[in-house]
């Protein structure tokens, strides 16, 4: 299988690196956070009244989703392993507790909050879909996006973000690189196309690279080839 793409634009977001130009600068041993980063990003264009009421995660997929700058009405993806996995623990220890229970945090706390908030901030009625799949979410929603463009050459927002998750699971995931999103438009490969090119393929070699390592690329244009889960990536510029 190989899964070939255009890239249009792109955005990303962590605590320290928050605009596109600031990923030219990524290093590895940034992963450890340090108590003067954010946990989410201001999305100011967002009114206040509304956005003090979106999780760190919305708030992350939205900030890349904006700074990706899609299409009108254009057809998008949200992918996350976790999901609003923090909200809904609050919510189960409510129930525990025998609290009451936030409507906010109740009709926020399904897979599909990111997408369905873009698409009201966006009036973006175009379908949408929202991947879970594990370690494999980002290539799962890769998948969906070629689907998509096979049908329709129209571009494809695809928004990948996670966080890491609350203590009490943190034994049984190994997650690296988070808090962390990436937004992504995409159409259909073209050989004559002159923007970045992305290709996912068998694994192959021993190379392994991150997220972060592949928007660093992104961000400074500079070819990159490795295994990431269970798929051979290769970025490249023509």
């Amino acid at each position: 299988m190989q899964l070939r793409f255009n890239i249009c634009s792109w955005g990303a977001w962590s605590p320290r690196h928050q605009q596109p130009q600031d990923w030219q600068h990524w290093q590895s041993s940034d992963d450890n956070q340090s108590p003067s980063v954010p946990d989410a990003p201001k999305l100011a264009r967002v009114p206040a009244m509304q956005r003090r009421r979106y999780s760190a995660l919305t708030k992350m997929q939205l900030e890349a989703a904006f700074q990706a700058d899609a299409p009108n009405s254009c057809r998008t993806i949200f992918a996350s392993r976790h999901g609003e996995l923090h909200r809904t623990l609050g919510l189960l220890d409510n129930l525990v507790a025998q609290e009451p229970l936030s409507p906010t945090a109740f009709s926020q706390s399904v897979h599909n909050t990111a997408s369905g908030i873009y698409s009201i901030l966006t009036d973006n009625r175009a379908p949408s879909t929202s991947i879970a799949a594990g370690e494999e979410s980002l290539p799962q929603a890769l998948i969906e996006a070629y689907a998509l463009l096979h049908e329709d050459p129209a571009p494809v927002l695809l928004v990948f973000g996670d966080q890491p998750v609350p203590d009490i699971y943190t034994h049984f995931v190994d997650d690296i690189s988070l808090p962390i999103s990436l937004a992504l438009v995409l159409q259909r490969y073209d050989e004559t196309c002159t923007k970045p090119q992305l290709t996912l393929s068998q694994p192959r070699g021993n190379r392994k690279i991150s997220y972060a390592e592949l928007i660093h690329s992104l961000s400074v244009v500079r070819t990159l080839a490795g295994n990431l889960g269970h798929y051979h990536w290769q970025l490249s510029f023509d």
